[in-house]
């Protein structure tokens, strides 16, 4: 079986220590704040997204008429198009 190989920074139980909590002390707000940055991008993008499509109509889309089933029961109908299974 393979063992994890332990580091210093981290406890018997795998919990941080005092010397990655100071390592990582300088780069917190920082990291913070991009993450809080491309959080906000990523939400503006989503939303003008779905602002844009919403503003569609599809108006100059046709819709194809019902196929109508054929007067016999449990005859296959035939289209026109490629037969999907």
């Amino acid at each position: 079986m393979a063992v994890i190989p332990r580091s210093s920074y981290y406890d018997k139980n795998y919990k941080q220590s005092a010397a990655l909590l100071r390592a990582r002390r300088p780069y917190l707000v920082k990291n913070s704040l991009t993450g809080l940055g491309l959080l906000a991008f990523c939400m503006g993008v989503y939303t003008f997204t779905i602002k844009a499509v919403s503003q569609d109509e599809f108006e100059d889309v046709k819709v194809p008429e019902a196929v109508q089933q054929s007067p016999q029961a449990g005859a296959s109908t035939r289209t026109n198009g490629p037969v999907v299974r």
